[in-house]
């Protein structure tokens, strides 16, 4: 039987490094943002809370995601 030959030649964008750095910076990045953004709003119940964080944690991710495509877009 012939060895499996596991090789990759990617050209342009390497997605999976993409999709990892946007989770890690996420959560990095969004997590003090939303503490810190959530000093300047009244957020009573539980349901605020987390609608909020819902809120403020899309944007963050977006943002990180286009920055981060556009980082791998100009490196390679």
């Amino acid at each position: 039987m012939p060895e499996l030959q596991e090789e990759t030649d990617p050209e342009g964008v390497d997605y999976g490094w993409v999709m990892q750095t946007t989770f890690v910076v996420t959560i990095v990045v969004g997590a003090p943002v939303v503490a810190a953004l959530s000093l300047f709003y009244t957020l009573p119940t539980w349901e605020a809370r987390v609608s909020f964080a819902v809120r403020v944690g899309a944007i963050v991710w977006f943002v990180t995601a286009v920055a981060t495509y556009w980082y791998a877009r100009q490196s390679t």
